[in-house]
């Protein structure tokens, strides 16, 4: 950066004070001849002037101030107009405060100063101007080459000659690198600290920590995202602490191009996890629908990971399906296991590698414990045991069957559950029901439902409760069979059946006391509405998929 010094040994001219003073970097050179120039300045400019206002030793020690104060670079005096010489006062004044003065000769034309100035000025932003488009290039092809935002952070890092960190928008830490020094231990949980603050009221502008260490060399900017670049909070910050020193201007140049980078990465990111998510999507409900099976359906999911022989693993995520499924997914990173995730129905579906039973349950209750951690609470599940890729479909049913069984043995309490479907001992308490992932083991009876997959003895169960019902339908068109599962997934309580139903619990009373004459089941008898629910889960293995 241009100084004081730097310039004046370019021209023939004379200091006359303030030699303590001259590595001050000049940001501009400005010419007034106003007893106050500072509202029309910034600080850090060399002003120029031949003191045509200053008529008076009072006004010239004030003149003096007024510049030091307002933080200017120093003065250059213009002798042979105004005044033949420099005044004493003015002398005596930049003496006293060491502020750099030098007297310009009558033979010295001012734009000789400013052409000298402004020509090392414009070829230092040149150089930062290129620095700086170098230093984007290069993180731009770490974006390109999809080497993920570790690689970004780490070469910014390199750049500033400091630590980088990313922070999400709400102040959880995602990447970290540090050059030489390594932050204090204290450093990243206060950074953390303070963007989780700003977070919670809403201030979504750059700032410099207010650490008392880190202050004098770091920053923090906003990462903007790409749906709401100008308002609410950002998505992600960057914090840069300076190993030594302050922030340079290239430093803060590269920063705020960074800034882009990152953004671009992060959307990147989340771009290529939508496609995937609705890729692993399609093929799991492919799977359920039983349109996918065989080799084919081995084919598919080879891009996952997955081949040979596959698991499953199914949670009931109630309302939040996105978060839960992103929670299922991080876990999985977490636990270094490749698979396919996604949102099925009402529930979220991981199909997993083949593992043996002990094994594939361990694992399973390691990856609902981590999402649970993430969530805030522990969702309910059940894992399915290995079978070829092929059939992935029954070991989803297993799965899902295992939860269901255990949720509706749970709430009836009822002997035909055979007393393992039941996740309290009878207790019915809901934090009992998540205490562990349901296997195969809580099936009880319900097993020997899913030994008779793709049969005909299943089939003809199935058809020989659920029959009467659709051959009954009549004018209904399929209400009387949505009735049912709707009754039966709410444990027989009228209201929520109904809210889920869209409609009167008076039109649901009445469509269940049609299916009871059509059946001659009662379905206030929790063993009726367990039948009723197997054949409900047969129907869906052997026959078209329903949404449940």
């Amino acid at each position: 950066m241009l100084t004081v010094r730097e310039l004046l040994n370019d021209l023939d001219v004379e200091l006359l004070a303030g030699e303590a003073h001259l590595d001050t970097p000049v940001r501009w050179v400005h010419i007034s001849e106003l007893a106050d120039p500072t509202p029309f300045l910034s600080g850090g400019e060399l002003l120029i002037t031949t003191g045509m206002s200053l008529d008076s030793a009072r006004k010239q020690r004030e003149y003096i101030a007024r510049l030091a104060d307002h933080g200017l670079a120093g003065l250059g005096f213009g002798t042979g107009f105004a005044h033949q010489v420099v005044p004493r006062a003015l002398l005596d004044a930049c003496d006293e405060r060491s502020f750099p003065l030098f007297e310009v000769p009558y033979e010295v034309p001012f734009i000789q100063i400013t052409e000298k100035a402004f020509t090392r000025l414009v070829n230092e932003q040149y150089a930062l101007l290129q620095r700086s488009i170098a230093a984007q290039e290069r993180l731009q092809r770490i974006v390109l080459s999809e080497r993920g935002l570790d690689a970004i952070v780490g070469a910014l890092s390199t750049l500033i000659a400091g630590a980088a960190l990313v922070f999400d928008g709400r102040g959880e830490l995602e990447a970290r690198r540090t050059f030489r020094r390594e932050l204090d231990s204290d450093a990243v949980p206060a950074l953390s600290a303070e963007l989780h603050a700003r977070a919670r009221r809403g201030d979504g502008r750059g700032f410099v920590p207010t650490d008392a260490d880190l202050a004098p060399r770091a920053l923090a900017l906003p990462v903007a995202g790409a749906e709401t670049p100008d308002r609410g909070l950002p998505q992600a910050w960057l914090v840069a602490v300076k190993d030594t020193g302050g922030l340079a201007e290239i430093d803060r140049l590269i920063l705020h191009q960074a800034v882009t980078v990152i953004a671009l990465e992060l959307l990147r990111r989340r771009v290529a996890d939508s496609t995937e998510r609705r890729l692993a999507g399609d093929v799991l409900s492919a799977v359920i629908g039983g349109e996918l099976e065989g080799s084919e359906l081995q084919r598919r999911l080879e891009p996952f990971g997955l081949g040979g022989r596959v698991c499953a693993l199914v949670v009931a995520p109630g309302r939040a399906a996105d978060a839960v499924e992103a929670a299922v997914a991080s876990a999985l990173r977490a636990e270094a296991v490749s698979g396919l995730v996604a949102t099925t129905g009402r529930h979220v579906c991981a199909l997993l590698p083949a593992f043996a039973d002990e094994e594939l349950f361990e694992l399973s209750e390691r990856i609902v414990g981590r999402a649970g951690d993430q969530l805030g609470a522990r969702p309910p599940a059940g894992a399915g045991r290995a079978v070829p890729a092929g059939r992935a479909r029954e070991a989803y049913h297993e799965a899902r069957c295992a939860l269901e069984a255990r949720v509706l043995g749970a709430h009836n309490g009822d002997a035909s559950t055979n007393g393992s479907a039941r996740a309290d001992g009878g207790s019915g308490k809901d934090s009992a029901l998540a205490a562990r992932v349901a296997t195969y083991r809580d099936l009880g009876s319900f097993q020997l439902l899913l030994s008779l997959q793709d049969s005909d003895a299943l089939r003809l169960f199935c058809e020989s409760l659920l029959g009467p019902i659709e051959s009954g339908e009549g004018h209904y068109g399929g209400e009387l069979m949505r009735s049912l599962e709707a009754f039966i997934e709410c444990n027989g309580q009228w209201e929520a059946a109904a809210r889920r139903l869209y409609c009167h619990r008076h039109t649901l009373r009445y469509r269940i006391r049609k299916i009871e004459e059509l059946t001659g089941r009662d379905l206030s008898s929790a063993r009726d509405r367990i039948e009723f629910w197997l054949a409900l889960r047969g129907r869906e293995i052997v026959g078209p998929a329903r949404s449940v």
